[in-house]
């Protein structure tokens, strides 16, 4: 079929000058630029195969052919790879930065650190290369460098995403002291998103940081509208030592996710040798702050004399020794006033860790394994005889099979076999008070794809379906088109679905330019398949004919293609078409019709009807026929006319079955005639449905909806009046298309070819049969290839490009002038071998649809000859259709054709071998006609895959096997019908493969075909146990199953009496009976019954059924005092309680000035309450709702009257404020954007303004007032200021401008319009 031929042909780059890698310094800024051979290409810019976007980052200009791409500010995370594509050209280039020189600064002294402790330590993008962040590590870098040493990968954060690049600045890894804040930013640029992303943070793995907001970790985020920019934060305050590991922020909107990785390294705080306590505690100065203390002994020492040491004492140890009620004392005898930086100070020494008694050696921090792999956790014990436990996040684990615990000395082993991802989690191991915490994290293996591609040949427009099938659901695959990446674009040409572990490619309206090899990508391999496109050729059903019509009668020129969904034009003498009153084009499903009411002489012209986007047209010629008239009274004769459609009677008129047939045949005759249609002497009338008789002014009309086989014959047309009659007779043939010919055989194969024939279709649709068309699919697959796109006329054809040892069927298409016909029946599966001399074809393989199998042959009646019971030859089956279920009538079994004449056979090595016997045959249910038998395959299936299994039986003590349906089944299971009820009847089963039948399974002793009582029994769902409650309106839906043999009567009641058949359904089968009730009322609560019968056999079960329904009001609301800023309320239940509880109500109060209603108590539960805090002077209705379970009262219970609050004291005077200025001068917050658009198509400009008060609105073209004229449409909504362009041409282009003018004061914003003309067929053939 030559599809490679597209392959080899030499692209055209669409670039005249490309970018190149360029080096940049940190900091500056970057451009590349690319220049096109056309000025209209559309390009893009891509960062790491994804689409960039304009933002304050990246800068995207066009100027004629010249594109640039502008990198502001470049810095590390820009050092990547960049792409820019135009059509199908795409060049490649980087961006390298070149590290600015870092000078090293002096590290300061650690009492600068603890100044600004509680400063915000802020981590950006180029923190970790500053000479400030290297002077704060300077004393920590070697145990920074040996914690990332030391840091597990099992630790890190998973990074397996389909990242999109939505990050603009990304978190960076940072340092902090104990007891130190410091803050991560990340940024995201809004330009391309429609909603603000959705940002987490986690550490580790998956701890989501959200929900550990509080006081030492903060988040915090903001939007700047000048620059569009999303900034996202999180505070980490007074950092602890535990704080430290790794950590992830993701960021996603819609379709788009991005992930990055940072890590926080936590320092220990320095303590200096030597340090002086007093000195760190005395007061400096008499302004005492916050971090002072509270305690002030200076009034003490002046008082008396403190006799301070000069020799070096280590005032910790004395305090460490001392007891709490002696701290006062010592503090005071050394002179220290900052009493609580002391005890501060001293808690924190007390708390640090001290070295572990019962642990030797702990667990890691973190431990990776692969999945389905073990792991060995180890710790060693200080006493080899200590009792250890071990944990899972808390809980304690057991030894099992999975988990297995060891000891070998002092050391101690937990052992996890076959991990899994529920083994991923925190461990910890526990002697006594101690503890010792480790994280395992259980790696998951790749993303294998389990079913490839398959390539695709299909015609222009229509829709493909690339499908793949992966090992893991919800994995990100990657798809590409001749090694592009594809993505959603605004035209939607492709759709990503995904549905489990099936990912589809959808392409909508294919063309010549889709055609190419498609892969899909995952991180563990890919997939390749290629699809082709052909043309698709445009048919002609029916031409338009020349019509010759009188003045004031209606012109019809009607034609039909074979494509339902091409458009046309109709011209007149070369001129298109325009509708108006007497014009009319219609186009429905393949049929165009130009009709021409009250036809006129000016209407004579050549009329013709060309299809876009073919290269052919469709003509007739409309004549007028003027018409003298006569004032002679005079009677004329009845004629036929059948001249003016230009047939003659002779002739015949063919119709296309399901069309309709429309006879209009023109008479004439004074008076009118009557007219009469007769076929085969019978009186054609409109008492049948399809058939319309209608007589008009010089016309008869005869017409058939939806035209059939048998419709076809001799029509004869009588018209009669005074002065005579004619007659004349219309040859009617209905044509159609062909039968499908008979299932194909296939007499040979080759090592990648068939060879197969087939017979003519029994009835050819009355046209010649013109071709054939062929396909073919693997045995296992459901999608069908096509062999060849045009009619093949023989019936022999050689199928070639198979793959060895694969099975393949293949189907038939008849075509002929009307079209094609259905497919035949699938041959019999084959499969290609080389050096076979004839085809290795299974048995029949028709597979039984449903669980019920087709009636069994009558008994008697002998199998086929050949192999003892097994189902006739692929060759020699007939195409007859099984009997279904319901007429019960036997299967008939096909004839085999006779064998060739006996002779010398080649030798050939045979395909395989035949598969051991099903295993496992017993009967699993049994009537007085039918019989259920069920298996297990077998547990040898031989060399080639199992076709299906044959079932087969005869009566006892009889040799003629009978097979029980037509073809084989692939269950396991099957239900044989029309047995003769009481007869001992024997079954087997045996199943087939390409090498042939198996041994027979046979039941050990017959079985007799007679129903087995089985005693009534309803089983109540644990569900339906207990009371249901319904609201009103809901559904109602019971589903009761019984068991009983034979088939129990089954009776409903509720509440004794009968079910009303109106309001509730009930339906009843072999083993269940449902209880429907489409729309629950308050009626239908009560208690229903199930009664199941057979004979004097019964058994009964009852379900309760409460239906529930919104509570009334309250009744009674009064007030039972008041007295200063109360009101006592009370009230009664509502009558109606909506068939259950009241669980509460709810008090609302209201101020009669206002009458806005606040609520007092809500889920309140006893009927009097006092409302209290009211305001004196102003007056109070109040209102009480009930609640059950259901919801509110619809109605509220009223106050009838107000509650009055007396007023005491002076009157409260209102102070005066000044009234403030909101006027606001107009301002444009979204500037309007230069376009350029196609002619003829409406185009919109847009542009949004603020401005108190409402600013005018007044549109300007090159300084040209337009808000009075008709072809734009000014829209103003919401501060969203929009002009519509009704399509505009050329001229229309240049500079619009929207100014906006009030009192405060006025503002202009202006944007260019380009108005490019369409490209016609013409241009485009030049």
């Amino acid at each position: 079929m030559g599809r490679g031929y597209s392959i080899y042909k030499k692209r055209v780059s669409a670039f005249i000058k490309k970018p190149k890698t360029q080096t940049a310094e940190f900091g500056a800024t970057v451009i590349f630029i690319a220049e096109t051979e056309q000025p209209d290409v559309k390009v893009r810019w891509q960062r790491d195969s994804k689409d960039i976007s304009p933002s304050y980052k990246y800068t995207i200009s066009k100027e004629d052919k010249t594109h640039s791409l502008t990198i502001n500010n470049a810095v590390q995370e820009d050092a990547v790879g960049y792409a820019v594509i135009a059509g199908v050209s795409k060049v490649k280039f980087e961006l390298k930065i070149k590290e600015a020189e870092v000078k090293e600064a002096v590290a300061p002294e650690p009492a600068t650190v603890d100044a600004k402790a509680n400063e915000p330590k802020e981590v950006s993008p180029a923190s970790t290369e500053s000479p400030a962040t290297e002077t704060s590590t300077h004393a920590s870098d070697g145990a920074a460098d040996g914690a990332h040493d030391a840091l597990p990968e099992s630790n890190q954060p998973d990074t397996r995403q389909d990242l999109t690049g939505l990050f603009t600045e990304k978190p960076q890894s940072g340092e902090v002291t104990v007891g130190e804040n410091i803050t991560f930013v990340a940024k995201v640029c809004g330009v391309s998103l429609l909603k603000k992303p959705t940002v987490k943070w986690f550490k580790g793995k998956w701890m989501d940081l959200a929900s550990k907001s509080g006081k030492h970790l903060q988040l915090k985020e903001h939007y700047d509208r000048n620059i569009k920019v999303y900034t996202f934060e999180m505070h980490i305050i007074a950092a602890k030592a535990n704080y430290a590991g790794a950590y992830r922020c993701e960021v996603s909107s819609r379709d788009k996710f991005d992930s990055c990785n940072f890590d926080l390294i936590v320092h220990e705080a320095l303590v200096t040798e030597g340090f002086d306590i007093r000195s760190a505690f005395r007061r400096t100065s008499t302004d005492a702050g916050d971090g002072s203390g509270e305690l002030d002994f200076s009034g003490l020492l002046k008082k008396r004399a403190v006799h301070v040491s000069t020799e070096a004492v280590d005032v910790w140890e004395i305090l460490q020794k001392a007891p709490s009620s002696a701290y006062e004392k010592i503090a005071f005898q050394y002179g220290i006033t900052d009493l609580r930086g002391m005890l501060k100070r001293l808690k924190k020494m007390k708390n640090e860790e001290k070295k572990s008694a019962a642990f030797l050696k702990k667990l890691d921090p973190a431990y990776q394994v692969e999945k389905g792999h073990k792991i060995k956790l180890q710790i060693e014990v200080a006493n080899p005889d200590v009792e250890v436990k071990w944990l899972k996040n808390g809980q304690e684990i057991h030894p099992t099979g999975r988990y297995i615990f060891e000891s070998v000395g002092n050391k101690r082993f937990l052992t996890i076999n076959n991990c899994n991802l529920a083994d991923d989690a925190a461990y910890t191991c526990v002697i006594g008070d101690e503890k010792s915490v480790t994280e395992l994290f259980v790696k998951e293996p790749p993303i294998l794809i389990l079913r490839n591609l398959e390539d695709q040949m299909v015609m222009k427009g229509e829709r493909v379906e690339f499908e793949c099938e992966v090992s893991e659901e919800g994995a990100q695959v990657k798809w590409e088109k001749d090694g592009v990446e594809l993505t959603r674009d605004e035209s939607f040409k492709y759709r990503f679905k995904k549905d489990g572990c099936k990912h589809v490619l959808i392409i909508n309206d294919v063309t010549k330019e889709d055609g190419g090899h498609y892969t899909v990508k995952t991180n563990g391999g890919q997939s390749l398949a290629e699809l082709l496109v052909q043309e698709k050729q445009l048919e002609v059903y029916q031409s338009i004919a020349d019509l010759t019509v009188k003045a004031k009668d209606q012109a019809v020129f009607k034609c039909e293609v074979s494509d339902e969904n091409v458009k046309g034009i109709w011209y007149k003498n070369g001129v298109e078409v325009k509708l108006d009153a007497r014009t009319h084009i219609t186009h429905i499903g393949r049929i165009h019709k130009l009709t021409i009411d009250d036809v006129k002489p000016e209407d004579e012209a050549d009329y013709t009807f060309v299809p876009e986007g073919h290269a052919f047209n469709l003509s007739a010629k409309l004549n007028f026929l003027e018409v003298k008239i006569d004032f002679v009274p005079r009677q004329d004769p009845p004629k036929i006319h059948l001249d003016c459609m230009g047939r003659t009677t002779e002739s015949t008129i063919l119709v296309v079955a399901g069309n309709k047939l429309r006879l209009d045949v023109p008479i004439t005759g004074d008076p009118a005639p009557t007219v009469i249609w007769t076929k085969s002497d019978k009186v054609l009338t409109d008492t049948d449905g399809r058939l319309h008789v209608e007589s008009t002014k010089g016309h008869c009309i005869f017409t058939i909806e939806g035209a059939e086989r048998q419709d076809e014959g001799v029509y004869s047309v009588t018209v009669r009046n005074p002065a005579g009659e004619d007659t004349a007779d219309i040859n009617v043939k209905v044509v159609d298309v062909p039968d499908p010919p008979e299932a194909p055989r296939i007499p040979s194969v080759g090592e990648d070819s068939c060879i197969v024939q087939w017979d003519p279709p029994l009835f050819d649709g009355g046209q010649p049969v013109t071709g054939y068309v062929l396909e073919r699919k693997k045995k296992k697959s459901y999608r069908w290839m096509r062999l060849n796109f045009d009619p093949y006329k023989e019936t022999t054809f050689e199928a070639r490009r198979m793959i060895e040892g694969v099975a393949y069927e293949m189907r038939i298409y008849a075509v002929n002038a009307i079209g094609m016909s259905l497919p035949s029946p699938a041959s019999q599966p084959f499969v290609p071998i080389a050096n076979a001399k004839e085809p290795e074809a299974p048995p029949p393989e028709e597979s039984v649809k449903e669980e019920i199998t087709e009636a069994p042959a009558p008994l008697g009646k002998k199998a086929p000859p050949g192999d003892e019971g097994a189902p006739p030859a692929g060759e020699a089956q007939a195409a007859e259709p099984a009997p279904s279920e319901e007429d019960g009538t036997p299967a008939k079994t096909s004839q085999a054709e006779p064998p060739p004449p006996p002779g010398p056979e080649p030798e050939h090595e045979p395909v395989g071998t035949p598969t051991s016997e099903p295993v496992g045959l017993c009967v699993e249910d049994i009537s007085d006609t039918t019989i259920s038998l069920k298996w297990r395959p077998p547990e040898k299936t031989g060399s080639t895959d199992l076709n299906g299994y044959g079932v087969e039986y005869c009566k006892e003590g009889s040799d003629e096997w009978i097979p029980a349906f037509t073809g084989l089944t692939e269950r396991t299971s099957v239900t044989i019908r029309d047995l003769p009820t009481g007869e001992k009847m024997q079954f087997r089963v045996r199943a087939y493969n390409m090498a042939g039948p198996s041994p027979p399974a046979t039941l050990q002793q017959a079985v007799t075909i007679r129903e087995i009582m089985q005693r009534p029994k309803i089983w109540i769902p644990r569900n339906l146990r207990q009371t249901i409650i319904k609201k009103v309106g809901e559904t109602i839906n019971l589903v009761i199953p019984f068991q009983g043999k034979p088939r129990p009567k089954v009776t409903w009641t509720k509440n004794g009496e009968p079910l009303d058949q109106k309001q509730v359904n009930v339906r009843n089968s072999d083993n269940d009976s449902i209880l429907f009730i489409r729309r629950s009322e308050r009626n239908d609560s009560g208690k229903y019954e199930l009664q199941v019968q057979i004979e004097n056999v019964e058994d009964r079960a009852s379900v309760n059924i409460q239906t529930v329904d919104l509570p009334g009001p309250p009744q009674n609301l009064r007030f039972v005092d008041v007295w200063g800023f109360n009101v006592a309320l009370e009230w009664k239940q509502p009558k109606d309680n909506g068939n259950c509880d009241i669980t509460g109500y709810i008090i609302q109060k209201a101020d009669k000035k206002t009458m806005e209603w606040y609520t007092v108590y809500d889920q309140y539960r006893r009927t009097n309450c006092v409302v209290s805090d009211l305001i004196m002077g102003n007056e109070y209705f109040f209102r009480v709702y009930a609640i059950n379970m259901v919801g509110l009262s619809p109605e509220p219970c009223m106050s009838k009257d107000s509650a009055y609050i007396q007023k005491t004291g002076i009157e409260y005077q209102h102070p005066s404020y000044k009234e403030h200025d909101f006027s606001e001068a107009p301002k444009f917050t979204h500037p309007l954007v230069s376009r350029s658009v196609i002619a003829g198509y409406n185009a919109t400009l847009s542009c949004a303004v603020r401005g108190i008060p409402k600013p005018k609105i007044t549109w300007y073209k090159n300084k040209m007032d337009i808000t009075n004229e008709a072809k734009y449409r000014m829209l103003s909504k919401q501060g969203v200021l929009t002009l519509e362009i009704r399509k505009p041409c050329p001229f229309d282009g240049g500079v619009y401008m929207c100014k906006a003018v009030n009192d405060s004061g006025e503002d202009i914003v202006e944007c260019k319009l380009e108005v490019r003309s369409q490209i016609t067929k013409e241009d485009t053939k030049k």
